[in-house]
């Protein structure tokens, strides 16, 4: 395991930037506001800890990319921020997301919810679902997985035509598998900032999903033909277990805070570092570190602290946490929930 350890000015400047005018605009936190954002300068601080890789096949050992500090993000002349007549969040389902409509509704409402805590001051609303085949993309069978796959390039092109007016963005959700290009196995997901789209699977996201026994293995050899969707008829998805919506929700907000202009983090342990495989993502925390968290309250301008107060409420209305029937299964969110209690304290 590697750890990548950035000194305290380092992060200090890369928090707070070098401009005059962005250091004026940080001095007006308030004490407590800074005490939290500072506390990522702190040495073995319990909040905010150094990125670790483990393998090479890990996203930033793999994937060489300059960090993006607040500066940088700000400056970006091509980075979105929600305006008057553009603040709803749209997300778009495709295809089945569970065994029966009231599941899949649930689920989806989760998501909802959860995305309007996690960019607080905006709206998130659900347009009508659609099937594979309305998209007319291009699908192919993995060679490896033996799974159907969709072409997420074309789906950002149908997503694009679907985009409301009042839209800040509009993101798509499948339980099908992604891929960009033939030379790819899979991707988890893929957005465009300049267009406000983005497309992203939760297919990987079931424990079974790489295991012979899993059930939306294709039971037999076949070479489905061009525009033939009737394979994705009755197309088994996984369960909807309290991992499976936490893994769906730190997706979620990942791949809408790159519509937002920020880039993988390569500073501190943050939902929006990159991930090659399913192992990394999980290490991943469910929230944002301090420096980009500032960049979400400069671009939303929420108060940190109902930001966090949303969250908790989200986790806190999950009544029972072992069956679906009797509440939200949030039994996988309780050290996301210790640690925004830790956060609040400080606020």
């Amino acid at each position: 395991m590697h750890v990548i350890e950035h000194p305290v000015e380092g992060l200090r400047s890369a928090l707070r930037s070098t401009r005059k005018d962005l250091i004026e605009t940080y001095e007006k936190y308030s004490k407590e506001e800074k005490s939290l954002l500072e506390g990522c300068l702190i040495p073995g601080n319990s909040l905010f800890s150094p990125i670790t890789f483990h393998s090479h096949s890990d996203w930033i050992p793999s994937h060489p990319e300059t960090p993006q500090d607040f500066q940088s993000f700000y400056s970006n002349p091509y980075r979105r921020t929600p305006n008057k007549g553009h603040t709803t969040i749209y997300i778009q389902t495709i295809g089945s997301f569970g065994e029966g409509v009231g599941i899949t509704e649930q689920y989806v409402e989760w998501l909802r919810e959860y995305c309007q805590a996690f960019f607080y001051g905006l709206v998130v609303e659900f347009l009508p679902a659609v099937t594979v085949a309305s998209t007319s993309c291009t699908f192919r069978v993995n060679s490896n997985s033996y799974n159907l796959q969709l072409h997420a390039g074309e789906l950002l092109g149908f997503l694009k035509k679907r985009k409301p007016k009042d839209a800040f963005c509009i993101v798509g959700i499948t339980m099908i598998d992604l891929y960009p290009r033939d030379s790819w196995n899979f991707v988890f997901g893929q957005a465009s900032l300049t267009e406000g789209v983005g497309v992203f699977s939760f297919a990987r996201y079931d424990d079974d999903f790489y295991k012979r026994s899993y059930a939306g293995r294709l039971k037999k050899a076949m070479k489905p033909k061009p525009g033939d969707y009737s394979v994705f008829q009755g197309y088994c998805t996984p369960p909807i277990t309290s991992k499976l919506l936490l893994r769906s929700c730190k997706t979620l907000t990942h791949e809408i805070g790159h519509i937002f202009g920020v880039q993988h983090c390569q500073w501190l342990q943050c939902v929006m570092q990159g991930s090659n495989h399913l192992e990394e993502s999980d290490r991943r925390p469910m929230d944002v570190c301090p420096i980009c968290l500032r960049k979400l309250q400069s671009a939303i301008g929420f108060k940190i602290a109902d930001r966090y107060k949303a969250l908790l409420c989200w986790i806190d209305t999950g009544e029972g946490v072992s069956a679906l029937h009797s509440g939200k299964p949030t039994e996988s969110f309780q050290d996301f929930r210790q640690w925004l209690c830790k956060c609040l304290s400080i606020l």
